[in-house]
């Protein structure tokens, strides 16, 4: 969901005289508002837009579903990361490419703390919403895959590197943001995940970049029998013998 459709470009004002939150915002409000005293189940789309004072027509303006509502910037984050992405250069190294924009979704949930809290607790207790997420989760993962494969495009098994960096980096991203959502969002959100970035870009963002491994048949291989027991000395003078090293 773009950001142009966050706001229904109006603000009303209340007998008060103070500004009325834009339609969709309070169409979330009012869902978690429910979801809370109610229950995610018992709570209809019906309950949540006569409680915002709207018709059922601009819930679906909105928002497609009600699982929708709970997620609601999930759309605009994705389009900012195909964004970012789509943007980078041969100058950028690939996987730390990825773990930044894998921060672009850190970035989303530390904007309101509360509601991140909320969504996640309320997440853990229904099922259809963790589908929902994981569904959502996978298609981060196959927009940084997908940037991988084509930075990788020639090597070989490169899609196979391209899958399992992507897929490090949302394990790496999301064990550091759960564990800050558990903290009631008490913790050090971009400490946690920096440093789980930080393990991805070790294990993969040298060897893939500096050392991509050389296209075309693979190199003769080079077997050596040694006598058991053999000092290690006598080993290795066996193999740059058989190398033809002096």
């Amino acid at each position: 969901m773009s950001s142009s459709s966050a706001a229904p470009g109006r603000d009303e004002k209340t007998e008060a005289g103070t500004a009325k939150p834009p339609m969709r915002e309070a169409l979330i409000a009012a869902a978690f508002q429910l979801f809370l005293e109610r229950g995610y189940e018992q709570t209809t789309v019906d309950d949540i837009v006569a409680l915002a004072g709207v018709g059922r027509r601009s819930f679906f303006r909105y928002f497609p579903s009600k699982e929708d509502v709970v997620f609601p910037d999930h759309e605009r984050c994705l389009a900012d990361m195909t964004a970012f992405l789509a943007a980078s250069d041969e100058e950028h190294e690939p996987v730390r490419r990825v773990c930044d924009a894998a921060r672009l979704v850190l970035g989303m949930y530390a904007e309101n703390p509360t509601f991140s809290v909320q969504r996640y607790r309320l997440t853990k207790k229904v099922p259809g919403l963790r589908a929902y997420e994981l569904s959502v989760v996978w298609r981060y993962e196959r927009a940084l895959a997908e940037y991988l494969r084509g930075r990788f495009a020639g090597r070989r098994d490169g899609t196979l590197q391209a899958d399992v960096i992507a897929a490090a980096v949302v394990a790496a991203h999301n064990n550091a943001l759960r564990s800050w959502l558990r903290s009631a969002g008490k913790s050090d959100a971009s400490a946690g995940v920096d440093h789980a970035l930080g393990y991805v870009q070790s294990t993969f963002g040298v060897t893939p970049a500096a050392h991509p491994v050389p296209d075309g048949p693979a190199d003769d291989v080079v077997v050596v029998v040694s006598r058991r027991g053999a000092p290690l000395w006598r080993v290795v003078q066996e193999i740059e013998t058989t190398l033809g090293r002096d």
